[in-house]
């Protein structure tokens, strides 16, 4: 949960100002709602609809800032680790070297489609975008169009149209997690069969790519003894304002003015992250990035928005003039920063963009395919020239030596009573690398299970004699189905145990120069001999010389025929390897979880009419 004033568009819902927030504070927590009442009746007798919109947009702003401010003050203490997400500044020597590297490993991916009338395409980006500090500058992106097989260059349009006849390129629907995804759309010709094949194919997109980056990035480490302590280094001005348990509050100025480049960019200059006592990186719950002073002025424009009667060209430039002086005034970036668990000492790291330089680049990018499963014994190059690490690959690989006390303790026990006919306990635990090594040969022996009744004490009473048709288990998927409607007394306890898969996985090192027979690298290509090691027992991940783990790009597997008989599969990864590193599953055991349930009680169904 990061908060940023203003938030455009943002309206007012009472769904997303009260939903999900449990405060232990009820009192502050019923004044909030009761304030949203009162502003959405407010709203109610603006007649003006300009200024009915200005006004809830910014209260509704307001108030999901204050929502956002109350759920994280009152927020259990639980700790939670996370990933370094300093670790892609500290890759590459200056802030230029990690943009060119942002824009040289740009590449675009036909997807499998099972329709002849649609074509998807996936540009492939070298770092990830979910979070906001995995590709930290500013930076955007253009499409222009695509060429086809027959010469024909297709515009992109923003949306599909339901009356162009064409060919037609727009964004993709089918995947929301995706959103650069575009959709080549064929016309569909009512009673006329189209062999896909036949249609012109995409060999190329176009586009337009522009990146703001620092002129340099100052690192920071910051304890209590700072706190109050302003931290200089040439027109940078950094001051830890507080830290308590989990959350920090931190400061910059920048004494240099911005260039005319990065003046209307949004920038995010401040970028933290905590540690513990023991040295490992805490998760962060949220953040809030407006101080009390921009809090106080966004009120304050609020309230004169309140007492207006109409929307006015006058007024909206009195605002925007306000704004201005504001800003002018107040050029200091303010950061409200939570985290899962105690903080020890704070890594935070500046962005100085006074000296900012623009990358803009116009794109032509090759359509490459690569399909996860092919019948095509010819390996195809993806020659990357950038390196990228993959930084979760070594917190990902402790799962390789996850042991049977380990694996217990992450076991997660659920219930479901909804259903009286299909009652459900399920046992899940985190996925971890040691699940991806497990196989498909599983032994669960018994699953022994019993139900009780309890006692007049509330403790387990009697077991619960049952037909076999009462319940079902599933050890694969750790899931217990019961049929309350054929138990001839109301159960309170299940106990049992449900099978756990422990594999023992042997790691080995292996120099690049010297592969085994079954291994053969191709510059940034592994091809994997199925045969000899076959990808249900092994895994392979590769480091360049510095030691660090290569991200993988994409794998293929190729088989004899469609009947799916592996030959070999291929591994591609931004850089060339000159390490290995060798996972194996030597041997599989069965772990006996024994459990002893309280069950969760029916709702009684509704009497008959």
């Amino acid at each position: 949960m990061d908060v940023r004033l203003p938030l455009a568009s943002v309206g007012l819902g009472l769904a997303l100002l009260i939903s999900g927030c449990s405060p232990s504070d009820e009192k502050k927590q019923a004044s909030l709602e009761e304030k949203t009442v009162q502003f959405e009746q407010s709203l109610d007798a603006i007649q003006d609809p300009k200024l009915k919109d200005a006004i809830a947009n910014l209260g509704g702003s307001l108030l999901l800032l204050e929502r956002a401010q109350l759920k994280l003050d009152s927020k259990p203490l639980e700790t939670e680790y996370g990933d370094d997400s300093l670790a892609l500044l500290k890759h590459y020597p200056t802030a230029q070297a990690l943009v060119d590297t942002y824009v040289n490993g740009l590449f675009v991916l036909r997807k499998s489609s099972n329709s002849d009338y649609l074509t998807d395409l996936q540009p492939v980006f070298p770092f990830s975008f979910n979070m906001p500090t995995q590709f930290p500058f500013p930076h955007g992106l253009e499409w222009q169009s695509v060429t086809l097989s027959n010469k024909k260059v297709i515009p992109f349009q923003a949306e599909w149209s339901e009356t162009d006849p064409g060919i037609q390129l727009s964004p993709s629907s089918s995947n929301l997690t995706n959103p650069d995804d575009l959709t080549i759309t064929y016309p569909f010709i009512e009673g006329l069969e189209v062999d896909n094949k036949n249609q012109p194919q995409p060999v190329s997109l176009q586009g337009k790519l522009e990146v703001i980056a620092p002129g340099r990035v100052l690192a920071f480490e910051l304890t209590k003894a700072d706190i109050g302590k302003p931290r200089q280094d040439g027109n940078i001005r950094l001051t830890l304002l507080t830290l308590d348990r989990n959350v920090a509050e931190i400061e910059l100025s920048n004494s240099a003015p911005l260039p005319e480049e990065a003046n209307d960019a949004s920038l995010n200059p401040l970028l933290a992250q905590a540690r513990d006592s023991k040295g490992q990186i805490l998760s962060r719950a949220g953040s809030i990035n407006e101080s009390a002073q921009q809090i106080a002025f966004y009120q304050q424009q609020l309230a004169e928005m309140q007492k207006q009667k109409a929307w006015s060209e006058a007024f909206e430039k009195q605002l925007e003039d306000e704004q201005k002086a504001f800003d002018q005034q107040h050029t200091n970036h303010y950061a409200k920063v939570y985290f899962n668990g105690l903080v020890d000492r704070l890594e935070v790291a500046v962005l100085d963009f006074s000296q900012a330089s623009v990358t803009r680049k116009d794109l032509d990018l090759p359509v490459h395919r690569f399909d996860s499963n092919t019948t095509d014994r010819n390996i195809q190059p993806l020659p990357m020239p950038v390196v990228v690490y993959d930084d979760q690959a070594s917190h990902y690989l402790k799962g390789a030596q996850l042991d049977e006390e380990s694996l217990k303790k992450s076991v997660t026990i659920s219930q479901s009573v909804e259903d009286a006919s299909a009652a459900r306990i399920e046992f899940s635990h985190p996925r971890t690398f040691n699940d991806e090594l497990l196989g498909s040969e599983f032994s669960t022996n018994d699953t022994p299970l019993t139900f009780f009744t309890q006692n007049e004490k509330g403790q387990r009473g009697e077991p619960i004699e049952l037909p076999d048709e009462a319940f079902d288990i599933d050890p694969l998927r750790g899931v217990i189905t019961y049929d309350l409607n054929l138990f001839p007394e109301t159960p309170a306890y299940a106990v049992g145990s449900i099978p756990l898969f422990l594999a023992t996985i042997e790691k080995s090192s292996i120099n690049a120069q010297q592969l085994p027979k079954g291994l053969e690298l191709r510059g940034n290509a592994l091809i994997v001999d199925q045969k000899l090691f076959p990808a249900d027992a092994w895994r392979f991940f590769a480091k360049d010389a510095s030691g660090q783990y290569l991200k993988e790009i994409l794998a293929s597997s190729h088989s004899a025929s469609a009947d799916g008989t592996a030959l070999f599969d291929v591994h591609y990864f931004y850089g060339e390897p000159s390490q290995l590193e060798s996972y194996t599953r030597s041997t599989l055991d069965t772990v006996q979880y024994g459990f002893e349930v309280k069950l969760d009680k029916a709702e009684s169904a509704p009497p008959a009419p």
